[in-house]
């Protein structure tokens, strides 16, 4: 039985840097990253409790 991979889509995959710098410039560490193939979203964990999802539209938003 073959499975359905689901990978992160090209402009998520730019949210997901965009997101990211920011984070960087904002000095927030960034302890988890998650892509869930099941789901096909980015779930991003920073500095004390952001939590940020972006989806495979590219538009990310918090949690």
């Amino acid at each position: 039985m073959e499975a359905n991979i689901i990978y992160p889509t090209n402009k998520q995959a730019q949210c997901y840097l965009r997101v990211c710098q920011w984070l960087s410039n904002s000095y927030l560490d960034i302890h988890l990253f998650r892509f869930d193939p099941q789901v096909g979203s980015v779930y991003i964990l920073a500095g004390d409790e952001l939590e940020i999802i972006v989806p495979s539209d590219g538009e990310w938003y918090f949690l």
